[in-house]
């Protein structure tokens, strides 16, 4: 191999074939901000009259009815206390006195956990839970789902409480069981540690056994969104242990319910994060059409979740990239790279990043929709950082990993105009992609007799391709040179019209004026017409 070829090599490692395809891990950090956005990680019940009555508003009992118009603060603890120091302490006694603690703990702001631990109370809620009457099982696990809801969850598991959380998610009382839920979502989605003690405690098939038969909607969501977090967190669970869940919430997610719809997007893109098999897990189900379908939607929060599993599906294989091409995703994606939200334009871009990637085959959907194309490249000119960099990417694969014909397209549709405005702007990892790019398209128009190399000089990218020469990242400033060498160089044996003449005083270059005017009116232009498909 020659010493040019394994110089393109070393500069190409950073967008191969391999790393052209890209996952989430570079940019999950930025992606995960927005919790409005995902889904929270934990939720904390407030205290409302639906919740209020929810176990027992049929009962015959007296007990706690004037609950509600009392509020419990941390004055009340010792009271509520002595209840369960005193032995003689009556089944209704014991639901004023959980239920006190509860609506102590449901206040919006502040609530007063660190207190209520002190008290020693939580192995008592724990214990509760274990109680014969069912309105003191849902206030114990109410009471243990706020606890768990702030940095005071691990003392809810080192006081024994998932056996028995998961034991009432098979309670005979459907309240029981989403609280239940509730509270395991809580302690999972809190560290993945904990979420793999939820696992192991058996979680996962009752779950799946309350979303086969959901006693209601509202259980049926809370139960997706507790699912959803075991399915969640880096490092993943063992595929074989969340794998059953897969076809479940897929028919979630075909059902057309909203609310449990968007957890249940979410719980497959944490599954299908990751290698083949993990893709493959849930490509096989055929859920991708029902996915492409979702992009259609006016809700943010479910094009969201299912733009991400699918942008999943494209860094896999050829096979799972073909499966979301075959659904038709790009007859939606267009209104896409308009949304006015930026996570959606900056997912889109990297979904079609992806593809871009894929085979001549994949990459040839994308190029024969000049629509799209030049969406994507007037992000790389003109948007937000994050956005640019992955509408870059799209350019960029395109260029290294297209045909001629590709290329061509791509130049047609401004494509060195919209890399060449990001090189001034550009992280070294961006400007290797941009460069590597430039790099291609000028050797596809060397080979084909197109001059490209007057299109780069006159967007002012060799200006701004000669200053990278100054560049502090020595692989940009090698492949910046190496640019300007291989096509920018002046050629062996020095045109005679360069060299300077003495004109009286001064020096002259003897490029005669006629030359000067004629290659003026021969510079090259951007052309206009599109490659048809």
């Amino acid at each position: 191999m020659t010493g040019l070829a394994n110089r393109s090599r070393e500069f190409k490692k950073g967008i191969d074939s391999e790393q052209g395809r890209r996952n989430r891990n570079d940019t999950r950090l930025q992606l995960r901000k927005n919790k409005r956005e995902e889904g929270l990680q934990k939720r904390r019940a407030m205290n409302t009259a639906a919740a209020s009555d929810a176990s027992g508003s049929n009962s015959n009992s007296t007990a706690n009815q004037d609950l509600p118009k009392k509020r419990f603060t941390l004055v009340d603890i010792p009271t509520l206390v002595t209840v369960f120091q005193n032995v003689s302490a009556t089944e209704d006694d014991i639901l004023n006195s959980i239920t006190g603690f509860r609506k102590m703990l449901s206040v919006e702001n502040s609530p007063p956990v660190a207190e209520v631990i002190e008290a020693n109370m939580i192995a008592k809620f724990v214990q509760l839970l274990t109680h014969s009457n069912e309105k003191i099982q849902f206030e114990a696990a109410w009471a243990l789902t706020n606890v768990a809801s702030t940095e005071f969850t691990r003392t809810v598991v080192e006081h024994g409480a998932l056996p028995y959380l998961v034991q009432l998610l098979m309670s005979g009382n459907a309240d029981v069981r989403e609280q239940s839920a509730w509270c395991l979502g809580n302690i999972a989605g809190d560290a993945t540690d904990l979420r793999d003690l939820v696992l192991e405690a058996g979680a996962l098939d009752s779950m799946v056994a309350n979303i086969q038969n959901p006693a209601n909607d509202s259980l049926l969501t809370n139960v997706v969104w507790a699912l959803s977090n075991l399915c969640r967190g880096k490092p993943q669970p063992a595929l074989e242990l969340v794998a059953p869940a897969i076809p479940h919430l897929c028919k979630i997610i075909e059902s057309g319910k909203e609310d449990a719809l968007m957890d249940a997007c979410w719980a497959l893109s944490y599954l299908s994060d990751g290698n083949d098999a993990r893709i493959d897990a849930v490509v096989s189900t055929g859920i991708t059409s029902t996915l492409v379908k979702l992009l259609k939607s006016d809700n943010a929060t479910i094009v969201t979740p299912a733009l991400r599993t699918l942008g999943n599906f494209v860094s896999g294989n050829d096979t799972h990239t073909q499966a979301v091409i075959d659904a038709d995703v790009m007859n939606v994606v267009l209104p896409l790279l308009n949304h006015h939200k930026k996570n959606i334009r900056k997912e889109t871009c990297w979904l079609l990043s992806n593809i871009a990637a894929g085979n001549h085959g994949q990459i040839n959907s994308l190029v024969s929709r000049p629509e799209i194309l030049s969406a994507v490249l007037k992000l790389v000119h003109n948007a937000e950082w994050e956005v640019r960099k992955e509408a870059t990417w799209v350019a960029s694969n395109i260029a290294t990993g297209g045909n001629a014909l590709h290329v061509h397209c791509l130049v047609e549709l401004g494509g060195i105009t919209s890399l060449c405005s990001v090189i001034d702007s550009a992280d070294p990892k961006i400007l290797l992609v941009i460069l590597e790019a430039i790099q291609s398209i000028l050797r596809v128009g060397e080979a084909n007799g197109r001059d490209y190399i007057g299109f780069v000089d006159e967007c002012d990218g060799l200006d701004k391709i000669e200053n990278l020469q100054e560049h502090e990242n020595n692989h940009v400033y090698e492949k910046a040179v190496f640019i300007i060498e291989t096509f920018f160089g002046v050629d062996e044996g020095e045109d005679e019209n360069l060299v300077p003449t003495i004109d009286g005083d001064t020096f002259a270059f003897g490029l005669p004026t006629k030359a000067m005017e004629d290659d003026a009116v021969d510079a090259p232009q951007q052309p206009l017409q599109l490659f048809n498909f």
